[in-house]
């Protein structure tokens, strides 16, 4: 037995390192759709937009770049998916100018699909220079902060914002953001200012600073991390890549936890022999 747990201690290290990579890489193709607990915070997101009138206009700042593509893009799709199948107008836009062509993608393919009409079930402003000045200047013209969509489209003359003339007539925003301009700058420029209610998200290592948001009001409620994105593709009933995410990262945590609790058995083996000689 002794023997055995010396031959294991002293293992190629790589075998240990495609053993995790088989692990991770096999929930991520073949979901396992373990259980997952829907947090107060995500689902008061998922609330307030299950409770918006049919028609309402909802506001989401992509506001992250491809660095942070893994966490906050299942995001944007489960809150898309979400908000056309309640049939609400989306505006979409980025504070990030690096962004703005995957922030473009991820809203114009929901909409396809779910069968949505650029122009008239959403529109996408794209990206303008000035962080906190464009949310200030949207909130006194909108027309005057993007006399034109992404697609080079009059905004005056779009349908679906023929009534949006300011942030004031938008009932709910929500950003989604790797950093700053994000959630905070979208709180201090346009809800204290304009009056419409905030959500939003967050990669997991900024979550703990925007918590005590929720607690004071300033925000609705707060996606944080992969996790967060899995929560809310539970409560649409939809799993996607946030979900197989997590199923990768608890089959990862549990094998390291085995790996662990095997090494240090093997460990004290030998140690007690070497004890007795």
């Amino acid at each position: 037995m002794n023997d055995f747990a010396r031959r294991m201690l002293s293992l190629d290290r790589r075998l240990i390192f495609l053993l995790i990579a088989i692990v991770t890489l096999l929930p991520l193709l073949y979901p396992l759709g373990l259980p997952i607990r829907v947090s107060p915070e995500v689902r008061k997101i998922y609330d307030y937009i299950e409770n918006l009138p049919e028609g309402s206009v909802v506001l989401l700042s992509l506001d992250f770049d491809p660095s942070s593509k893994p966490e906050l893009y299942p995001m944007a799709v489960a809150l898309l998916r979400h908000a056309f199948r309640k049939n609400l107008r989306v505006l979409g836009m980025t504070l990030w100018i690096t962004g703005t062509s995957m922030a473009e993608s991820v809203v114009a393919q929901a909409a396809q699909e779910s069968g949505k009409e650029k122009g008239k079930d959403y529109v996408f402003l794209g990206y303008a220079p000035g962080g906190a000045n464009v949310i200030i200047s949207m909130g006194q013209d909108l027309y005057a902060a993007f006399p034109t969509d992404y697609y080079g489209a009059k905004t005056a003359e779009l349908p679906m914002l023929t009534e949006v003339r300011t942030l004031r007539d938008i009932p709910y925003a929500v950003s989604l953001s790797a950093g700053t301009p994000g959630v905070e700058t979208w709180y201090l420029y346009g809800k204290e200012k304009y009056g419409f209610e905030l959500g939003g998200g967050c990669t997991a290592v900024s979550a703990p600073g925007l918590y005590p948001l929720i607690d004071t009001g300033q925000l609705n409620g707060l996606l944080g991390g992969l996790r967060g994105a899995a929560e809310y593709e539970t409560l649409i009933g939809i799993a996607g890549k946030a979900t197989a995410g997590m199923d990768a990262q608890s089959a990862t945590h549990f094998l390291i936890i085995v790996l662990i609790v095997v090494c240090n058995f093997f460990y004290f083996l030998t140690r007690q022999e070497g004890r007795r000689g």
